[in-house]
């Protein structure tokens, strides 16, 4: 019924348009036929014949054009550039028709002059009308003018029945951003929003009007006059604006009470990259600008690869897959244990990506190699991506076994498998937790690094492992814990007051995984310049604030098992070299041979086979030098 309704008023509109074409055709005959005629006298019967010339040549040719199927409320220039053209050739014909036929011919300069002043009025009519549809919203004497011209002339609804219940909003930033995203809101007649100003810093801006909409200063633009033009809402558009001003601005009217939003507006256009009002990331309120470390190269490297990601449903491996997706690989595999994690990446990518990406999807653990070595026969990986590890350090504390079955021997069967099927390069996903270790995670991972260091020195394959902090927005990250807390009223949880965290976003976090591996030689292991660690208790206290929920308590919970109060990336920090990117680093460590590897190997496996979690860990100590006991390392600090 709803698409019918909307037929009946496109078909009703488009026949009052032609009506008032007529009317103006008919207006313009009247002033230049027959009150100003100049030297010519026609008779009755010849002002009908050219009439009935005039309505011949213009109307069908308008309709032919399609000009009557234009929605002229969004027509911008191409619209108008249309009309203009069908009424060119409809002069034109006219012209030609007073030539054949047997008629009182009029001079080349009157009938030019009925033809220009006729497409003048119509042009003119359509752009009023455009004008009075995106302005009527505006509470002011001349808004309820041009609603009242809308709803007797094309019987549209008036400000007061449809405009008024639109949320009212004020857009930071009369930039491109800022004038875009007015003019989406103010052309879309589904939208839910009417922009009612401008906030910018630009004093060539500021007192003017863009599109009808008043530019204030931010200097200008206080509470009071929000109120007085109804704002609710407030759209942050100015993508390249500093951290630190955001933030201020953020607290300014998040105090006041207002709802803030983010109005993406990427400058290159990509499957990837869409425009979205999205509300606020916490996360970007509270830590640096995100460090973009893709370049040319990377894209290029990855290019017509086929690239398998183990993990590739997680939080890190699923956003290694959007990366890629970017770079026109051959084709990506996501290997991963969790089924779900997995379909809803290849969702998103299908329906981004349609059939531009040869995406698949294997489900199987990296612990069982005769998956592996089926799932390898089948797509023979040029380069594989390791992301698949249990990461949760206290869990992996009472579950130790598990551990090092699925973190170290599935990182061995990964390597096996890579070398047998000639994998051209193998990088593994690190983490900060693995310097000098004090709990189960952190030493797998550690053991890992060391395995693939090994390798290096004897396999065919190119090996590197990528180390960084805590990811934003992961699972087990402490940001989406805080967010729940607060979102409960409190109290929000930390372990230890002390506690202090490096941290990056998962889009960082990705890059760097995929550009050190197209920079590895072989045998690297690298890590990102993640700048200054963050006081935990200081990060709840910057949520608590920017979310504006009152009275939410924190509370010290106690250090967990395995949890040390500061975290470290470098295990010397003196051997490090610098890369062609000036925030990736390279540390090296002499690495074990193949021997040595596989007697601290051998420790492990036979400390499993007893499923005895404690003899794990103490085996675990005993083939990782570096992994201390939590109360060594913490009491250094306290």
């Amino acid at each position: 019924m709803e698409e019918k309704s909307r037929g009946y008023r496109f078909k009703h509109t488009r026949w009052m348009l032609v009506f008032y074409d007529c009317v103006v055709l008919a207006f313009v005959i009247f002033i230049l036929l027959i009150l100003y005629h100049g030297n010519m006298k026609l008779e009755f019967s010849d002002i009908l014949a050219q009439v009935c010339l005039f309505v011949v040549s213009i109307f069908p040719i308008r309709l032919v054009g399609k000009v009557y199927r234009q929605v002229w409320r969004f027509g911008g220039i191409e619209s108008y550039i249309r009309l203009l053209i069908t009424d060119t050739l409809a002069f034109l014909l006219c012209l030609c028709l007073e030539f054949i036929l047997p008629v009182q011919r009029l001079a080349f300069a009157h009938l030019l002059s009925i033809f220009s002043c006729n497409l003048l009025i119509c042009i003119a009519m359509r752009m009023m009308y455009r004008y009075s549809y995106k302005f009527s919203n505006q509470d002011t004497a001349l808004g309820k003018f041009l609603s009242l011209l809308l709803h007797v002339f094309s019987n549209i609804e008036t400000t007061d029945e449809k405009e008024n219940k639109k949320i009212k909003v004020a857009i930071v930033g009369a930039g491109n951003a800022g004038v875009n995203l007015a003019n989406d809101l103010m052309n879309n007649e589904e939208s839910s929003y009417v922009p009612r100003c401008f906030i910018d810093v630009n004093q060539d801006k500021v007192g003017r009007e863009i599109n009808g909409i008043p530019v204030w200063s931010e200097d200008e633009t206080t509470l009071k006059q929000l109120d007085i033009y109804e704002v609710q809402e407030i759209f942050f558009a100015i993508p390249s604006m500093p951290q630190k001003r955001k933030k201020e601005l953020y607290n300014y009217y998040k105090n006041a009470g207002y709802k803030l939003k983010v109005y993406d507006y990427p400058v290159a256009y990509s499957p990837g990259n869409k425009r979205q009002l999205r509300e606020f990331d916490i996360e970007e309120l509270l830590f640096r600008k995100p460090i973009v470390v893709m370049d040319e190269k990377t894209y290029v490297y990855y290019k017509d690869k086929v690239v398998l990601i183990t993990g590739g449903g997680g939080s890190i491996g699923s956003e290694l897959c959007r990366q890629l997706a970017k770079m026109e690989p051959k084709q990506i595999i996501i290997f991963d244990i969790y089924e779900n994690g997995a379909y809803e990446v290849q969702q998103e990518l299908k329906f981004v990506y349609k059939n531009q990406l040869d995406l698949r999807i294997e489900i199987g653990s990296i612990t069982h190699k005769k998956t592996l070595k089926k799932v390898f026969e089948k797509y023979h990986p040029q380069i594989v991506i390791n992301a698949a590890a249990h990461k949760h350090v206290p869990l992996m504390e009472s579950n130790c076994v598990e551990a090092i079955y699925n973190n170290v021997f599935g990182t061995k069967n990964l390597i096996e498998v890579c070398e047998e099927y000639h994998v051209e390069r193998f990088m593994m996903v690190s983490t900060d937790k693995a310097v000098n270790p004090t709990n189960v995670m952190g030493a797998t991972k550690r053991m890992c690094e060391m395995m693939i260091q090994s390798a290096s020195t004897w396999g065919t394959v190119k090996y590197s492992a990528t180390r960084f902090g805590n990811v934003l927005g992961s699972a087990g990250s402490v940001i989406p814990l805080f967010k729940r807390q607060i979102a409960n009223g409190g109290p929000v949880t930390v372990t230890d007051k002390r506690i202090i965290r490096y941290f990056m976003t998962i889009p960082e976090a990705s890059q760097l995984v995929l550009q050190s591996g197209a920079l590895a030689k072989n045998g690297e292991l690298f890590v990102l310049d993640m700048g200054k660690p963050v006081k935990i208790w200081d990060l709840a206290e910057s949520m608590i604030r920017l979310s504006g929920v009152q009275n939410v308590q924190i509370i010290e919970t106690g250090l967990r098992p395995g949890e040390k109060l500061y975290e470290e990336l470098l295990v010397k920090t003196e051997e490090l070299d610098r890369t062609e990117n000036s925030l990736i680093f390279i540390e090296r460590d002499k690495p074990l041979s193949k021997d040595q590897i596989n007697d601290k190997l051998e420790i492990l496996q036979q400390a499993i086979e007893n499923e005895d979690d404690d003899k794990a860990r103490e085996a675990l100590r005993s083939v990782v030098p570096t992994f201390k006991r939590p109360d060594e390392v913490n009491i250094e600090m306290a």
